[in-house]
């Protein structure tokens, strides 16, 4: 069985959300940036070849890329690490919010940097959830009969849609704040909440 996922130094604070507006969606909305972003929060902080190796990118690339993301506030610089000549960096924030005005700004580039950025999460989910199928045969039964893939189709309308979520998030941040949390046998575990509506054959 993998050994728990210990949490980085200078994790950010659990309840840490960047809410995007317009600038900064656009900052964000890039895959390489998204991805990287995303490596930062998950396995803390790293130096720009450090991503690069991860990605199969060029340490180019993501050095431009980090700095474009530090312009928009979503890394900055680690000082307690890095004492050579390459710069480590950090996420600033845990995880990001938007509202659904981004979708119906005027501006036709925000509005596709949106677009972008949730194809973006959805691609990522997937591939979390094919990474975990492949690999549960490492892990030890008492997680794979923990795991949960489920679906569930209800009626409701958007009010009650944005009801439900919230009280998914608040039971979600229950757990976090549990003493559970600190467990020894605990480890991260990825919640994927995905809810819209679908026409009816």
């Amino acid at each position: 069985m993998p050994e728990p996922e210990k949490a980085p130094r200078e994790t950010p604070r659990p309840h840490d959300t960047r809410v995007l507006d317009p600038r900064s969606l656009r900052g964000l909305a890039h895959p390489l940036r998204i991805q990287m972003l995303r490596l930062l929060r998950q396995s803390g902080p790293a130096t720009a070849s450090q991503l690069a190796e991860r990605l199969g990118e060029s340490s180019g690339a993501t050095s431009y890329h980090l700095r474009q993301l530090a312009t928009h506030r979503f890394v900055e610089d680690d000082p307690t690490r890095g004492k050579g000549r390459e710069r480590w960096w950090k996420a600033v924030q845990e995880g990001i919010s938007w509202d659904d005005s981004l979708y119906r700004d005027p501006d036709p580039e925000v509005r596709g940097a949106a677009d972008l950025l949730l194809h973006e999460v959805a691609s990522s989910h997937t591939q979390e959830l094919s990474t975990w199928i492949a690999t549960r045969h490492d892990w030890d039964d008492a997680w794979s009969g923990a795991a949960d893939m489920s679906d569930f189709a209800v009626r409701l309308p958007p009010a009650a849609l944005r009801e439900l979520s919230a009280r998914m998030h608040a039971l979600i941040d229950e757990y976090r704040d549990s003493p559970e949390a600190q467990a020894p046998d605990a480890a991260r575990v990825r919640l994927h909440l995905h809810a819209f509506p679908q026409r009816e054959e």
